[in-house]
């Protein structure tokens, strides 16, 4: 629907006031301002998703647009049969109505069936009562039957493996769980039901626990993130780290680099100082004083002895201890074999700024899309510097794809046009510090040319700790210990799991019914890194 026109009268000269030309004047001004913030209104609507840029050059060994710049669609294959592999538990043959009891006397043929096959679901109580022979033989020798080794306790491995899954898998809380429970007829108590959630759970927290010693073990990078995770009713951390092969989710009530560090550690808890940690922490500047305090070569089995070792040579200061402590757990990781030259993949949080730190260029160009500029001229600014940084984005990801690219030649265009961009200067001084802080991470934006295999962005983690901003979001935290770390380990099974092509109820059920048909997911990972070199 278009806006109805108002069109003024004319005036004659004459006729004009001193108070009618200062409202005319005012009228003309008025709509020159509602015409450039209708103009600026239409532009930021527009910037809710990325721009429509024409394909790079680079692209094109993997554009799939046909000659007319239209994706050509795939032929329409044959029909998959929908029920022809199902495996069928019940048959039953119905007679059609009306047929005579005596059909083939009367000259009636049997012509076969016409199969229709209906899939169905049962979920039922479904009580066992197993009674133990028990003997006693001549001898006073007494003999019991066993029970099968898939029970344990009074709960079935099916049951147990329905709760879990029921509340990780597809999230329905405690009460809800509880109240479907008693609709279909099992006898459980609200304490019972969290006891199922919470306890005796110990070869879980094993097997997590065993995932992230095994990823690190057979990565060359991995991606990071952290976000909040209200625990006991206070504002607590969870952190992930993980890639293409395992998620590792741990909450704690921090989101420091020490922190982080002692994530990596996989359980290890001493501090090292060796040579590794005291050029860590020289490079970040710990006064030589108080570096010639600490002597190299040693080690302390935990954080206790760690802190009492540094009160006796009086390093007490909270930012020389900070370093201090950084600098050996960066010691512990390189004395138990962690890479120098393993890949952190972040969204740019400092805590994460460690070995070989790589940047996701999806928050880089997001910084500058939040921009609001103050005028026509900062909006053309503005596009023309995120043009440049997809069109940069594109020929990367090109390089990643295609071997052709990965010359000398082709890297060395690339930082070339990174440098040109970023020295680029506008009059609009806000999108110019944006570019001096691209200018300062360009080893990290562009550490994929000297590994291909390094990510260009950090998608991966933001989607696989969503679950976490999910649950903070409707008020879902923790309250015991116990429960912490459940949430923790079961996500980390179930994404796991969904990473390398498990189902998380089978897996629930072969745990838990010690089935053990599907191997030490630690396992599954390293046969995985395997199979993809």
């Amino acid at each position: 629907m278009s806006k109805p026109t108002i069109k003024l009268p004319e005036i004659p000269e004459a006729e004009q006031t001193p108070l009618v030309q200062a409202l005319l004047r005012l009228i003309v001004e008025q709509q020159e301002r509602i015409e450039e913030l209708e103009a600026e209104v239409k532009r930021l609507k527009k910037l809710e998703g990325k721009p429509k840029l024409k394909p790079s050059r680079m692209d094109a060994g993997t554009d799939k647009a046909g000659e007319g710049g239209t994706e050509k669609k795939p032929k329409p294959g044959p029909k998959r049969a929908k029920t022809g592999e199902l495996e069928v538990h019940e048959e039953q043959k119905i007679v059609p109505e009306g047929l005579p009891v005596d059909a083939r006397e009367k000259g009636w043929r049997f012509k076969g069936y016409d199969d229709f096959v209906v899939q169905e679901l049962t979920i039922e109580a479904h009580t066992i009562r197993y009674r133990l022979e028990t003997w006693i033989g001549p001898d006073g020798q007494t003999l019991k039957g066993r029970l099968p080794i898939s029970v344990q306790g009074h709960d079935g491995a099916q049951l147990k493996s329905y709760v879990l899954y029921q509340y990780h898998h597809q999230r329905v809380t405690q009460p809800l769980l509880l109240e479907h429970l008693h609709d279909l007829g099992i006898e459980i108590s609200a304490g019972q039901l969290n006891h199922l959630l919470t306890q005796k759970h110990e070869d879980f927290h094993a097997e997590k626990d065993g995932l992230l010693e095994a990823g690190l073990q057979v990565s060359n990078h991995i991606q990071v993130d952290d976000t909040g995770a209200r625990h006991d009713g206070k504002n607590g951390y969870c952190t992930f780290i993980g890639n293409e092969l395992f998620a590792w989710f741990e909450s704690t009530q921090s989101k420091s680099r020490v922190n982080f560090l002692e994530l990596l550690r996989a359980g290890r808890t001493d501090d090292v100082l060796n040579a590794g940690a005291l050029e860590y922490m020289a490079r970040h500047k710990l006064p030589q004083k108080t570096l010639h305090l600490l002597e190299e070569g040693k080690s302390f089995a935990n954080k206790e002895e760690w802190d009492r070792s540094l009160a006796a040579v009086g390093i007490t200061g909270p930012k020389h201890i900070r370093i201090a402590t950084e600098g050996a757990l960066t010691g512990s990781l390189l004395a138990q074999g962690f890479p120098t030259t393993m890949g952190v993949v972040s969204d740019d949080a400092g805590q994460f700024n460690v070995f070989r730190h790589a940047l996701c260029w999806m928050h880089a160009e997001r910084n500058i899309n939040k921009l609001v500029p103050l005028n026509p001229t900062h909006a053309k600014h503005i596009d023309w510097v995120r043009c440049q940084i997809w069109d940069l984005y594109a020929d990367l990801k090109a390089y990643k794809i295609e071997e052709a690219f990965q010359t000398p030649q082709f890297r060395e265009e690339i930082r070339s046009r990174f440098d040109e961009l970023c020295r680029t200067r506008t009059n609009y001084e806000t999108l110019n510090g944006h570019l001096k802080r691209l200018a300062r991470n360009k080893e990290e934006l562009l550490g994929v040319l000297d590994d291909p295999d390094l990510p260009l962005h950090n998608n991966l983690s933001e989607s696989d700790i969503r679950e976490y901003v999910s649950r903070r979001k409707t008020s879902d935290s923790t309250r015991s210990e116990d429960g912490r770390r459940c949430r923790d380990t079961f996500t980390s099974l179930k994404k796991t799991c969904r990473k390398l092509g498990i189902s998380f109820w089978h897996y629930l059920h072969d745990r838990l019914a010690r089935v053990n048909a599907i191997p030490p997911l630690a396992e599954v990972v390293r046969a995985a890194a395997a199979g993809g070199k």
